[in-house]
């Protein structure tokens, strides 16, 4: 086991910004200030449309299902962002396509899963022309055995296949846990020793208005607080950040190109609305979910602003009338289309939710910035795909994920203004997913979210990696992929999109699927065949990584 201690970073996080990018503010990370994120008690009218999230929806408005009645909005699936957005020059190449690794490509004891097979699975990606492959590198494998005692060994070896192979990383500092629970057999829980503070401590954990806990990331309300014997959780956090920078060092910006930040759950900057056994069902479900604002630090942070504004009475919890149980939104008081979310108290509450929850971002974004700074490497965060509530005056699943975005507020905007202060990627998903798959939810628009997202990404001129919300290798939802790709390509920087398969499994390497997937990287990868009809089956590449496939086939049937 390679063990590498950590360096204590200095107390005060004072860092400083790198050359071309804002300095930020030392206090804003350094100390735990009660959050008030608006000077007084001036409040959102509800008539101010700054950015209509209704622009970016595509089925018609009805008020059956909760949105405002006669209200316009494009009954097409596709089209341009906005009409008043410019078009963005145009780069010479197509989008870099990327497959994220099993969750298990490193086990439990730190060690490659079935390395010849790994090996194998590289040879057939590098033949059939993927730039590069995604890893996650769990915080619960990494640093399992004490806190500052980190173990790269499986990574490193990772790293250096790839690099045999003429691929690409993507490392994904992973701080949330992976599966359902212990009964999961893909099963990755934060390290022991953090879970043992969680124990002593239940309130590191996030808690909804039952009281029920859930670890799978530690609440974002004790970012600064030393509840990790003796660090805080942005201080482990750049720790393990700053460790794997060390380690990796001769490999930045050579053969490990970009590093995704975990933000929270499922490393994707959001509270834990869902747990995990429900998220897997969400869409169907159409879970409303619940607020996360219920452990002692979220709530001395609520009532502390709400003091700042008079209003005493508004610091106790979350909304009332916000249940979960009714999956429409209409039989709620809190999101129904005339609820309270529209009224001063609500705006009070969401302000205060999606702050604290931007103000977690922005403290990753600057540690992370300072970290890697002049590494090479491109930072990068990640965005939930919540979209089965889309359709809906409140956008209530989005709301209680701390994304405070309604048909009359734009919340992915202030997120993306942020990644673009430290010029990072945005990562979001959906890209593979149609409106009319949601046949059974009319209230939800996986094309009119991302549509809503492409629009602030291309509005900050943020470079953008799109992802598949699910492992599937049809035609439609390839073309899908395609066609979402083309309404962002190009942007302000020379390679600004990318695609991340989500992700490398036994199916992938099935002859039909295989065929598909090779043909759909040649689409992304070479910009003439992103504009042109693409050819059918026949080409050298194809037949030579073909072989690589099936050699991969077989050795996945073997284990």
């Amino acid at each position: 086991m390679t063990v590498i201690p950590a360096a204590r970073p200095p107390s005060s996080f004072a860092v400083a910004a790198s050359p071309g990018r804002p300095r930020p503010a030392p206090d804003y990370v350094a100390a735990p200030p009660p959050l008030c994120l608006f000077p007084g008690r001036r409040l959102l009218s509800p008539l101010r449309l700054a950015v209509s999230s209704r622009l970016h929806f595509s089925k018609p408005s009805s008020g059956a299902n909760g949105s405002l009645e006669g209200s316009s909005s494009s009954s097409g699936s596709g089209g341009e962002l906005h009409p008043a957005l410019p078009p963005p020059p145009r780069s010479g190449q197509g989008a870099r396509v990327f497959v994220t690794l099993p969750p298990d490509a490193v086990g439990p004891s730190g060690q490659v899963a079935r390395k010849k097979t790994m090996g194998a699975s590289f040879m057939a990606l590098s033949a059939a022309g993927v730039e590069g492959v995604a890893v996650e590198c769990w915080w619960g494998i990494v640093e399992r055995e004490a806190p500052g005692v980190y173990d790269w060994g499986g990574y490193m070896d990772l790293v250096m296949l790839a690099q045999r192979y003429g691929l690409k990383v993507r490392a994904t500092m992973a701080f949330h846990q992976w599966g359902t629970g212990p009964g999961d057999p893909g099963w990755i829980p934060l390290p022991r020793w953090v879970l043992e503070e969680m124990d002593k401590e239940p309130d590191l954990a996030f808690a909804d208005r039952f009281g029920r806990r859930n670890k799978e990331y530690i609440s974002l309300g004790c970012d600064v607080l030393p509840v990790l014997r003796g660090r805080s959780p942005i201080q482990a956090y750049s720790d393990f950040m700053r460790s794997f920078r060390d380690t990796f060092r001769d490999f930045l910006g050579v053969v490990i190109t970009e590093i995704q930040v975990g933000m929270g759950p499922a490393g994707e900057l959001r509270y834990p609305s869902c747990p995990p056994e429900k998220l897997i069902r969400a869409r169907a479900a159409a879970e409303l979910g619940e607020f996360q604002c219920y452990d002692k630090h979220m709530l001395a942070s609520l009532s502390a602003c709400a003091q700042k504004v008079g209003m005493h009475e508004w610091g106790c919890g979350g909304p009332f009338g916000a249940s979960n149980f009714p999956q429409n939104p209409e039989e709620t008081a809190f999101f129904k289309s005339d609820g309270s979310w529209n009224t001063p108290y609500g705006q009070f509450f969401l302000e205060w939710y999606s702050g604290l929850l931007l103000l977690h971002g922005e403290r990753l974004c600057m540690v992370a910035d300072f970290i890697f700074l002049g590494t090479g490497v491109q930072i990068s965060a990640k965005l939930a795909g919540i979209h089965w509530h889309y359709g809906t005056n409140s956008h209530p699943s989005e709301l209680t994920a701390g994304y405070y975005n309604t048909l009359i507020r734009d919340g992915y905007l202030p997120i993306a203004r942020m990644f673009g202060r430290y010029r990072m990627t945005l990562c979001c998903m959906c890209f593979d997913m149609r409106d009319s798959e949601e046949s059974s939810n009319p209230r939800s628009s996986p094309e009119g979210f991302l549509r809503q997202l492409l629009y602030a990404a291309r509005m900050c001129k943020l470079p953008l990696t799109g992802e598949n919300s699910f492992a599937r290798l049809d035609e439609a939802s390839l073309d899908q992929v395609v066609k979402n790709s083309k309404l962002y390509y190009g942007g302000a920087y020379e390679a600004s999109l990318s695609f991340n398969y989500v992700r490398m499994n036994r199916s992938l390497f099935d002859s039909h699927n295989w065929s598909r997937f090779t043909r759909f990287v040649k689409r992304m990868s070479d910009i003439q065949n992103f504009r042109a009809r693409l050819d059918l089956r026949g080409t050298e590449s194809f037949l030579s990584s073909a072989s690589c496939a099936e050699d991969v086939g077989r050795a996945l049937v073997c284990h």
